[in-house]
């Protein structure tokens, strides 16, 4: 996938899908889909949750680089000043965004020059002369130009003025009757509604960080665990502990392609008077030095609050329950063979 940010080098003409797109979600999947070549298959689209299309309806030549146009930074940090907290930090998005198929991704400068265009001027300047659009993609509710003024009836209105089709993709809701987006996905697990967040996003919601040293207490408690460093603007759920599925390490330099089962722990420790929250992750079926590795951690299941035990006993057995639990929720939860 081609990244770019500068005019100089995009690849045109293109097929736009026009949106930020945190977290990537079942809605978002169905904006960015009429802009792939049908013809290419994003071979990890199993892996990471992605929906199907209907069988039934046929599929649209593409003419042009299939682009997902986004904005950097996040207009609401412009807006504010202050950084948002996202569902899928840039390595994350870029990593998603090629497995689904994208060929290019367009990071527009979020800045006060292109805050202050009007919708039409947005068109002409961003999707005519830069991008060299032909079809562009969006959703039911996206605002674009100054103050959010343009609508996606002025978009469709403005773009066929130079001959470029505007595909508007309708409201889609989950299992459970919600509207998609984003900010209820944040909602969900904040309050620890893992499995609606994970319907919602098509897939199981991850973590993805470097292994770095920690206090080692796990170690002493019969647990150790990998400490995990995440981007500053990762969104972090619920502190509390959660059964996961982790991949991304390696045996020698063979990277591991099972998802091994664990069980992680989010929070500040207050059992042993942490003050900085941490992210800990036990494995349940591995041994070895992961010091350096960047792990992906999948959430598959909420199992407990944070909680403060009077003891680092009653603190080591609660640990051996939730190992336990863990264990059998994923084995359940993914039709894995039993492990001694």
């Amino acid at each position: 996938m081609w990244i770019t940010s500068s005019k100089d080098t995009v690849l045109t003409p293109t097929a736009v899908a026009l949106g930020n797109f945190d977290g990537f979600h079942r809605g978002h999947q169905q904006v960015v889909r009429p802009i792939l070549n049908p013809n290419e298959v994003a071979v990890d689209s199993q892996k990471v949750g992605f929906i199907k299309t209907d069988e039934k309806t046929p599929p649209v030549a593409i003419s042009g680089y299939g682009t997902v146009v986004t904005f950097n930074p996040h207009p609401q940090e412009f807006f504010t000043g202050q950084t948002k907290k996202l569902l899928t930090p840039l390595p994350e998005k870029i990593d998603i965004l090629r497995r689904f198929g994208v060929q290019q991704l367009v990071l527009l400068p979020f800045d006060k020059d292109l805050a202050s265009l009007t919708p039409a001027q947005f068109v002409e300047q961003i999707l005519v002369e830069y991008l060299q659009a032909t079809r562009v993609s969006v959703g039911f509710d996206f605002r674009f130009g100054r103050h959010r003024m343009g609508s996606t009836e002025d978009l469709k209105a403005i773009a066929s003025q130079y001959g470029i089709d505007v595909e508007i993709v309708s409201r889609f809701k989950s299992a459970y009757g919600d509207r998609i987006s984003s900010s209820i996905i944040r909602e969900s697990l904040t309050e620890g509604h893992l499995n609606r967040a994970n319907q919602l996003l098509g897939r199981a919601y991850t973590l993805v960080g470097q292994v770095v040293q920690g206090q080692q207490l796990g170690r002493t408690l019969g647990f150790p665990t990998a400490n995990l460093q995440l981007p500053p603007d990762k969104f972090l759920p619920q502190y509390g502990v959660y059964a996961v599925l982790v991949t991304g390490f390696a045996f020698g330099e063979q990277t591991t392609i099972a998802p091994q089962l664990g069980v992680m722990n989010i929070g500040c420790r207050p059992t042993v008077a942490g003050d900085n929250p941490t992210v800990e992750v036990h494995l349940l079926d591995w041994h070895g030095d992961l010091y350096g590795q960047s792990l992906t951690v999948s959430l598959e299941g909420f199992l407990r609050p944070e909680q403060k035990f009077a003891s680092l006993e009653q603190l080591k057995a609660q640990i051996q329950r939730d190992c336990t639990h863990a264990r059998t929720y994923l084995q359940a939860r993914k039709n894995l063979p039993l492990l001694d």
